[in-house]
């Protein structure tokens, strides 16, 4: 059974190499989703939310793990 467990891991961390990364990109999804068309007016800012929101969360990412390198 050990070796199912670690089949499991090996596929998980092929498509998920950092659980905090990808953890906010999924919040940040659901908040584009479900909130953002109650508060905006219209469609642009929905397209434009989406990519600051997703450019900042790669941008700490890179640096979350360029300081984890540096130490």
């Amino acid at each position: 059974m050990n070796w199912l467990k670690s089949i499991g891991r090996e596929v998980f961390g092929l498509f998920v190499d950092d659980l905090t990364f990808a953890g906010a990109i999924l919040a940040w999804l659901a908040v584009v989703v479900f909130v953002l068309p109650r508060v905006a007016s219209s469609r642009e800012w929905g397209a434009a939310a989406l990519f600051a929101g997703m450019a900042l969360i790669l941008i700490e990412s890179v640096l979350r793990f360029a300081r984890r390198r540096s130490k």
